[in-house]
C-alpha cells in the first residue's frame, strides 16, 4: 500500500505534472488514492454518473461504447499513465462516455471530481495545466471514437 510519500512521487513522475511546482504536487497528492481492480472488474458503465478520474499507473482498461445495430464496440485501450473517467470533470455532461472493462489487474492514482474540481479553482496554475492536457485528452478521444463510427459507416455501404 502506498503511503503519503509515495503517492506524491508517484504523482512526481507522471508526465501530466511535471511543470507543477512542489506545492501544487503536494496539494495534488492530498487528494489521491491509490486502487486496483481486477481483470474483468466494470470501472464504470456509459451513461451512468460515475464521479471519479483515475490516472493509470499499470494494466490494462478497454474503454467500449455502444452503437446501435452494432451492438458494444471496442474504442480504445488506456494503459500506464492514460487517464479514464475525464467527463466527470465535465461540469454540464458528467455521465461516463463509454464503458470502462478491466482487461488485466490494473492500479491507478483516483480522484474524486469534486476535490480535483476545487484544486484547479484554487490553483489556477495547476488549473490550466491539468485542463489543458485534459483538452487534449478530450479531442484525441472524440476523434477516436469518430474514426470507429466512420469506419462502420463505411462498412455498411460494401
Amino acid at each position: 500500500m502506498l503511503n503519503q510519500a509515495d503517492i506524491t512521487s508517484t504523482i512526481k513522475s507522471i508526465p501530466w505534472f511535471l511543470e507543477l511546482d512542489p506545492e501544487s504536487i503536494t496539494r495534488l497528492s492530498g487528494i489521491a488514492n491509490l486502487c486496483s481492480f481486477n481483470a474483468g472488474d466494470i470501472i464504470f458503465s456509459e451513461g451512468e454518473q460515475h464521479p471519479i478520474f483515475y490516472i493509470l499507473l499499470e494494466g490494462k482498461v478497454l474503454l467500449e461504447s455502444f452503437v446501435p445495430g452494432h451492438g458494444i464496440l471496442p474504442i480504445f485501450v488506456a494503459e500506464s499513465l492514460d487517464v479514464i473517467g475525464w467527463s466527470s470533470l465535465t461540469p454540464m455532461v458528467r455521465q461516463k462516455t463509454s464503458t470502462a472493462r478491466v482487461l488485466e489487474y490494473t492500479a491507478a492514482l483516483s480522484f474524486t471530481a469534486e476535490s480535483l474540481m476545487e484544486l484547479c479553482e484554487s490553483d489556477c496554475e495547476l488549473g490550466f495545466i491539468f485542463m489543458r492536457r485534459l483538452a487534449n485528452i478530450v479531442a484525441s478521444r472524440y476523434l477516436n471514437h469518430k474514426l470507429h463510427l466512420l469506419e462502420l459507416i463505411s462498412d455498411q455501404g460494401k
